[in-house]
């Protein structure tokens, strides 16, 4: 297949080699993958915060890079910017009345998918180990993201690729249904509540004894792993892509990511 990248803001800005990992193991399947160029932030921020005017020119633009090019499918390392694209999109374009860029935006969001959903559902890639050849010999501890659940509801896919790679070690994390208190501006505009959910995630993955915690969405590793680093915690996040991406040959690291925060919790 011709799969397009969606690349998202926070993966091109901060966690390239998330991008790079789903680059991997698309071609590393046979696929060829490509990068609609004029791509840019999705609006997700926008939307949250209840901007819908300010977000239809993003939306727009989003919309314009991914119908006018060449694909059979795109894809997105993201639980969250693929939510947005599916179900914020069309919702932004039919506040401001455009019924043209709301059937376009309705188009874009059909093809477009988190990569464990396309992996999964399109790829038929059941088995990590066996047909990706990922090996991670680390025990893991996984946080299923807001989004991916209850938006995308993504189900266990995520989960179901990490015990399927060679090596692993995955403990179940407790309360892992619950937020881990970023959600986006939530984290600045309401610090006091998002620094006490985070406390309450970072103790579960303590918890658990893993080495490290993954996850689909690199804005919520991003939080969790602030709060970890704070703690002076040894325990550090990885996106699930890197995990699947890892080979015995060619094996991820394991403490390369860039730990940051928002909001009261990064003073």
């Amino acid at each position: 297949m011709r799969i397009a990248l969606f690349a998202t803001c926070i993966v091109d800005a901060m966690y390239p080699a998330t991008a790079r990992a789903t680059v991997k193991i698309l071609e590393r399947l046979g696929h060829e993958v490509v990068f609609p160029s004029g791509q840019a932030c999705c609006g997700q921020m926008h939307v949250n915060s209840g901007y819908l005017k300010e977000a239809v020119p993003v939306v727009a633009n989003h919309v314009a890079a991914f119908d006018t090019a060449d694909y059979d499918v795109a894809v997105a390392p993201s639980g969250s910017c693929v939510a947005s694209v599916k179900h914020q999109h069309p919702m932004v374009a039919r506040s401001c009345g455009d019924k043209a860029l709301e059937a376009r935006a309705a188009a874009v969001g059909a093809k477009t998918y988190e990569l464990s959903e396309l992996l999964v559902d399109v790829l038929g890639v059941t088995d990590a180990g066996a047909q990706l050849g990922s090996f991670f010999p680390h025990r893991v501890t996984y946080h299923p993201s807001c989004h991916g659940m209850r938006l995308l509801r993504l189900g266990d896919r995520q989960a179901q690729l990490l015990r399927s790679v060679q090596g692993i070690d995955l403990a179940d994390l407790p309360e892992a249904d619950q937020c881990c208190g970023f959600g986006g501006t939530f984290s600045m505009k309401n610090a006091d509540v998002s620094s006490a959910m985070l406390e309450d995630k970072t103790a579960n993955i303590a918890a658990t004894g893993a080495e490290l915690c993954t996850g689909g969405d690199a804005s919520c590793l991003m939080h969790i792993g602030g709060g970890l680093s704070r703690q002076g915690s040894a325990v550090t996040t990885l996106h699930l892509a890197e995990i699947l991406a890892s080979t015995a040959e060619e094996p991820a690291s394991v403490s390369g990511e860039v730990r940051v925060s928002t909001g009261k919790a990064t003073r």
